[in-house]
C-alpha cells in the first residue's frame, strides 16, 4: 500500500513539472495567487486592521480567491464590476421616496439585475473573459443592496464589507498588474503564428508521404497531425481578443488575427483533406508519380512559405521572406495544371486518376490559401507597422 501511495504522488509530481515545462507562467502565476493571498492576510494579521474590520475581512480573502485570472486584462474586468456595485449602492441611497417604496423599487431593480447578468454569463464571449467578473458583480450588489436597508450595525457591516471586497479586487488586480504581467494578447500573437506553423510542418512534409520518398519510419507523425488542433482553433482566438494586451497596447489591429485565423482554417480543412488520401489511398505509386514532381515542390515550397510567415508573426516583421517560397510554389502549380491537362493519363484506369486528380487540386487550393494568408498577414505587419529588423516576440 505505501509503495502505491508512493508511486502516485511521483505520477502527481511529473504531472506537475510536464505542466510547469510546458508554460513556466503557471508556476508564476500560483506565486502571484500566493502573494495576493498574504498581503490581503494584513487584515488578519495587523491588529488595527482587524479591529477595524472583524470577521467582514474574511471577504478580501473571497474576493482574492475568486478574481484571481491567469490574465491583467480579466482582473481589470472584475475589478469594473465590483465597482458597479459600489455605484449602485450610493444611487440607490441617495433616493428619498419612502421606506417601503424604496424596498419594493430595490426588490424590482435586483430581480431585474441579476437575471439579466445571470443571462449574459451564457454568452460565449463573455463567459469566456468575464465569467468571475459577472459573478462578483452580482456578489457585490447583493452584499450592499439587499443589507442595506436594515438597521445602522448592518449597515455598517454592509460597508465594511463593501471596503474589503474593494481591498481583496485592488490587491489582487495590483499584484496581476505590475508582478510579472500576463497579457492575453501575447497568447492569441503566438497562437496564430503557432497554428501556421503546424499547417507549414504537414504541407512541407506531405511530398514525402504521399509519393513514399522516404525509408519507412522515417515519417514525423506528430507533426504532420499537428494541423488538427488548427480546426479546432476559432472559440480560443476569439475568447482572447478584446481585453488588455500589455506591450501591444489597444489600438493594436486584433480584429485582423481574426482574420488570419479564418484563413488558416480554411487552409486546415484542404489539408485535412489531404490527410486522408495519406491514412487510405491505395493508388498504386506508379501513378501517383506521374504528377510528383511539380506536387514534391508546391508542398515543400508552400510549407516553407507558411512556417516564414508563422516567423514573421512570431517576430514581429514583415512577411517579405516568404515570397520567394511562394513564388516558387506558383510555378509549381503552373506546371501541374500543365501536367493534369495534357495526355499524361492515356491508358491509365479512371478510378486511379481521380484520387489523384484530387490531390492535386487540393494542393492547388493550398497555395491559394497560403497566397491569402501572406496578403493578410502583410495587412497586419502594416496596420501593426512591424519593422524589418529582428525584434523579439512579445510573449
Amino acid at each position: 500500500m505505501s509503495r502505491e501511495i508512493i508511486d502516485k504522488v511521483v505520477e502527481l509530481m511529473l504531472q506537475m513539472k510536464k505542466l510547469g515545462e510546458e508554460d513556466p507562467r503557471r508556476v508564476i502565476h500560483s506565486f502571484k495567487v500566493a502573494l495576493s493571498l498574504t498581503l490581503v492576510s494584513a487584515f488578519y494579521y495587523v491588529k488595527p486592521l482587524y479591529n477595524g474590520f472583524d470577521s467582514s475581512a474574511m471577504w478580501a480573502v473571497f474576493t482574492v480567491i475568486v478574481i484571481s485570472e491567469f490574465y491583467v486584462g480579466k482582473g481589470i474586468a472584475t475589478f469594473l464590476a465590483g465597482a458597479l456595485g459600489v455605484g449602485t449602492y450610493h444611487l440607490i441611497n441617495s433616493i428619498s421616496i419612502g421606506h417601503v417604496v424604496e424596498q419594493i423599487l430595490i426588490g424590482i431593480i435586483t430581480f431585474l439585475l441579476t437575471a439579466v447578468v445571470t443571462y449574459m454569463r451564457f454568452l460565449p464571449q463573455l463567459k469566456a473573459r468575464y465569467d468571475y467578473g459577472l459573478m462578483v458583480f452580482i456578489l457585490t450588489y447583493s452584499l450592499v443592496s439587499v443589507s442595506s436597508y436594515r438597521d445602522d450595525e448592518i449597515l455598517d457591516i454592509a460597508e465594511k464589507r463593501v471596503i474589503t471586497i474593494l481591498a481583496g479586487a485592488f490587491i489582487s488586480v495590483f499584484v496581476s498588474i505590475f508582478v510579472w504581467p500576463m497579457w492575453v494578447g501575447a497568447d492569441l500573437h503566438n497562437l496564430v503564428a503557432k497554428n501556421i506553423e503546424k499547417l507549414g510542418n504537414f504541407i512541407e512534409g506531405f511530398g514525402n508521404e504521399y509519393f513514399k520518398t522516404q525509408e519507412s519510419g522515417e515519417s514525423n507523425e506528430s507533426s504532420l497531425q499537428g494541423y488538427k488542433s488548427v480546426l479546432n482553433s476559432k472559440q480560443p482566438e476569439e475568447s482572447l481578443v478584446g481585453t488588455c494586451h500589455g506591450a501591444f497596447r489597444f489600438h493594436h489591429p486584433w480584429q485582423q488575427y481574426l482574420k488570419i485565423g479564418i484563413l488558416s482554417r480554411e487552409c486546415a480543412y484542404h489539408i485535412d483533406a489531404l490527410n486522408s488520401f495519406l491514412i487510405s489511398s491505395k493508388t498504386p505509386l506508379e501513378v501517383r508519380r506521374k504528377i510528383q514532381e511539380p506536387c514534391m515542390k508546391m508542398s515543400k515550397e508552400t510549407g516553407k512559405a507558411l512556417k516564414e510567415l508563422a516567423m514573421s508573426i512570431q517576430n514581429v516583421v514583415p512577411p517579405t521572406s516568404a515570397y520567394s517560397q511562394i513564388a516558387k510554389s506558383r510555378v509549381a502549380a503552373i506546371n501541374l495544371k500543365s501536367m493534369v491537362n495534357s495526355i499524361l493519363w492515356e491508358g491509365t484506369n479512371l478510378f486511379e486518376v481521380i484520387p489523384v486528380v484530387t490531390v492535386a487540386s487540393l494542393l492547388l487550393d493550398v497555395v491559394c490559401c497560403t497566397e491569402k494568408l501572406a496578403e493578410s498577414i502583410q495587412e497586419l505587419s502594416t496596420l501593426a507597422k512591424f519593422k524589418n529588423r529582428d525584434n523579439k516576440s512579445c510573449s
